[in-house]
């Protein structure tokens, strides 16, 4: 099997053998609307076979492998998301690496993104270790969660407009059932930032009327409630980013010690 069939004893599978499986949109919209609590909806997430095409590729990744993990067993589901269950802080990335989070089960695990993401969230005190190499390494967040917006590895990385919006009810439910917690929304990369403001509508986000442009450090409060929320950006720390300098580890420590004094 390509997969780590749920319920197997998999380190932090959040689903068994009897957790309900989505196989189109329609059912990913049912099954996120009726998640009452996030074990539910990470259980929900974490079986979905909703996108043909990405359930194809992600099972070929773990069947065929990375010649340095050909050793592994790949976890070959979506990758919920994950962390504290009552977070102040929300971080929200693009999508599972194929031979990361794809791997270990555990969003920006095992791939160099999520070892420059893990040590900066360390060094800031939300994160009680440098590093995240697999799903039971004793990693923990602190008053931060990491979800995706789409929760399967891509092909190139790049998901298609339908598998965006098929995706989109697990983002917007996690996002609602965290909402009375979070204080600080940190966008990983442009299209986070992008994706994130439709899903902020969805959760009943009171939302400038003009979207504010993507940027490094860039900021703004917006409401829920009566309680204002920081949403701030900061490049994503792809091996492109970190390799030609454009994030460098000054530039993601600054961005996690804001939000951690925002949180506050």
């Amino acid at each position: 099997m390509s997969f780590v069939p749920p319920g197997t004893g998999w380190p932090g599978d959040p689903a068994t053998a009897a957790t309900p499986v989505a196989h189109d949109p329609a059912d990913v919209r049912r099954l996120a609307a009726t998640s009452t609590t996030l074990a539910e909806l990470t259980a929900a997430q974490s079986v979905c076979r909703a996108c043909p095409r990405l359930v194809a590729w992600r099972e070929e990744v773990a069947e065929v492998r990375r010649r340095a993990f050909a050793d592994e067993t790949y976890w070959g589901r979506p990758v919920p998301g994950w962390g504290a269950e009552h977070p102040r802080i929300l971080l929200v990335g693009l999508a599972p690496a194929a031979h990361g989070g794809n791997r270990t089960g555990r969003i920006f695990t095992g791939d160099r993104s999520g070892d420059w993401l893990f040590a900066s969230l360390f060094r800031t005190g939300l994160a009680a270790q440098e590093t995240s190499t697999h799903a039971g390494d004793g990693q923990r967040l602190i008053d931060t969660r990491v979800v995706a917006s789409v929760r399967c590895a891509p092909p190139a990385n790049k998901p298609e407009p339908s598998e965006k919006s098929a995706c989109f009810p697990w983002m917007a439910r996690e996002l609602a059932l965290v909402a009375q917690d979070v204080r600080v929304i940190v966008a990983l990369g442009g299209y986070a930032w992008q994706a994130m403001w439709p899903a902020l509508k969805e959760t009943g986000y009171e939302l400038p009327r003009a979207r504010p442009p993507f940027g490094h450090g860039a900021e703004s409060v917006i409401r829920y409630g009566e309680r204002p929320v920081t949403l701030l950006g900061c490049y994503h720390p792809s091996q492109q980013n970190t390799f030609t300098g454009r994030v460098t580890a000054h530039m993601l420590d600054e961005i996690f010690t804001r939000a951690r004094s925002l949180a506050v």
